[in-house]
């Protein structure tokens, strides 16, 4: 993978190849993140193409100092979501959609019981999930899906890391009061992998 640092300063010197070549190291990060957020497809295509465009044309802003290239993106990306439920008045976030679209990764654990525990366990989790507050869900999602550190959640969501930690560590408890015990290792397997 190109060094990103380099390519932006390729980007801001004028050479194209290296802005696609940003657009196609992000393209699918930025896609799942909209997915996770928005659960809708075409509403995530947009948002992704969108957040993309915008950080392209707007290079210059970009300062490594204060935030890795990623965060900075995803933070753009973040604003777009919150932008598109607000004006189409989409529902909550829909993680069992992108489960159900294949965004999981299988389980390679063989056995039809196995697999059918599993996948019963997880669509409870995503249904406690969809029943946070926005804040809540997109704290957990930000610290589980995306792999995000307290401080970029914070910087992304403009609170403090403390308030980062906070929203993560509140939608834990309440999912814990939701499911059984044990159900939330689903949150620990999706982190880092």
């Amino acid at each position: 993978m190109p060094d990103i640092n380099a390519l932006i300063q390729r980007w801001r010197a004028g050479d194209e190849r290296a802005a696609e070549a940003i657009y196609n190291q992000y393209r699918d990060s930025t896609f799942g993140l909209a997915y996770t957020l928005l659960g809708d497809q075409a509403d995530a295509e947009e948002v992704a193409q969108d957040s993309l465009t915008y950080a392209l044309t707007r290079i210059e802003s970009y300062d490594p100092k204060r935030a890795r290239f990623s965060t900075w993106l995803h933070t753009i990306t973040l604003s777009r979501c919150r932008n598109k439920r607000r004006r189409r008045y989409l529902p909550s976030l829909s993680l069992m959609a992108w489960l159900t679209r294949g965004g999981d990764a299988p389980d390679p654990t063989p056995g039809p019981e196995h697999q059918a525990i599993r996948e019963t366990t997880r669509d409870e989790v995503w249904e406690a999930i969809e029943a946070l507050s926005p804040p809540l869900r997109e704290a957990i999602v930000l610290r589980h899906w995306a792999d995000y550190t307290y401080q970029e959640i914070g910087d992304m969501l403009g609170c403090s890391m403390r308030t980062a930690q906070s929203r993560v560590r509140l939608a834990h408890k309440r999912l814990r009061a939701i499911l059984a015990p044990g159900d939330l290792t689903i949150l620990e397997e999706n982190t880092h992998g």
